[in-house]
């Protein structure tokens, strides 16, 4: 059974709250109530709830403020606002802060109730689908481009701050255009789907994987150096060969890939980083394929 966090530091309204649940005539729910701003924001972050009703009374701190806090360090749970006031500038507010629907206490009732939680679960579904697109490659699942660009631009900005070694690899596709030319896209899309699984279960938790284009991908090694990295990037490669990939025609074919290796400069930023591992890569390349070189 999914659970509705309630934030309210009114007990009586939660409990007349758990009441209404009782009555809803679809999916049944059991209600979560914390009692103060603290607590509220705290179970937020942690994103256990399917959704959330948030009242606008907190004491000193309203909750207006509590979810602006709670979205702006990305919590994504769904929130219905709660407000006692009829204010037409408070509804219009909490729904700029990030709320998904708004419920006037005393009119509201079980149906109400159970349609604008219906409301906002859906439409939470719907905003967690977009955002995911946002970050994630359609074909591969791993992250694209532009949320790889983001995550480089924090970890060199760590990296340096800490003064800790930061890496990237940049991983190519052998002959690519050859195997579209001569087996079709799908089959295209079938290599790049196994190459990214195998390159994802080959990876560290840490290590941020992205495709970073077309047939190349990117994984950035954080707490690495150029040589654990080119030892990383040498065996990820041996991943990717080690097995045939089964085409959507039955064929089996052995796919490998070349990659470039660079770790960050001491007083490099993230344009020089992806350089000199392309540059990298461009060597491995032009030397026979199918190997790892580091800048």
């Amino acid at each position: 059974m999914r659970t509705i966090l309630m934030i309210d530091d009114d007990r009586l309204q939660c409990r007349l709250t758990e009441k209404l649940f009782e009555k809803f005539q679809g999916e049944r729910f059991q209600l979560y109530s914390v009692y103060t701003y603290e607590e509220g924001l705290a179970e937020l972050m942690e994103g256990r709830h399917a959704a959330c009703l948030l009242d606008y009374q907190l004491g000193p701190r309203d909750g207006l403020m509590l979810m602006r806090t709670a979205l702006a360090a990305g919590a994504t749970t769904p929130i219905v606002f709660l407000t006692a006031e009829t204010s037409r500038a408070v509804d219009t507010e909490a729904l700029n802060s990030g709320a998904l629907d708004y419920l006037v206490k005393g009119e509201i009732t079980a149906g109400a109730l159970e349609r604008s939680l219906r409301y906002a679960l859906k439409l939470g579904e719907t905003l967690a689908e977009l955002r995911r697109l946002a970050t994630h490659d359609a074909l591969t699942g791993l992250h694209n481009r532009r949320e790889f660009d983001r995550r480089l631009v924090e970890e060199v900005a760590r990296a340096r701050r800490f003064g800790r070694p930061l890496s990237l690899v940049l991983l190519d596709l052998d002959h690519f255009k050859a195997i579209n030319d001569t087996h079709g896209h799908p089959a295209g899309d079938a290599v790049l789907k196994a190459v990214a699984r195998r390159l994802a279960d080959g990876s560290r938790k840490t290590d941020r994987l992205a495709r970073h284009g077309g047939e190349e991908f990117a994984l950035l090694l954080v707490e690495t150096n150029a040589e654990a990295a080119l030892t990383q990037a040498r065996r990820l490669l041996s991943v990717i060969a080690e097995a045939p990939v089964t085409l959507p025609d039955g064929t089996n074919l052995t796919v490998t890939a070349s990659a470039g290796v660079a770790e960050l400069a001491l007083d490099g930023d993230e344009l020089a980083l992806v350089r000199a591992a392309d540059e990298a890569l461009y060597r491995a390349k032009a030397s026979g394929r199918a190997r790892a070189l580091r800048a």
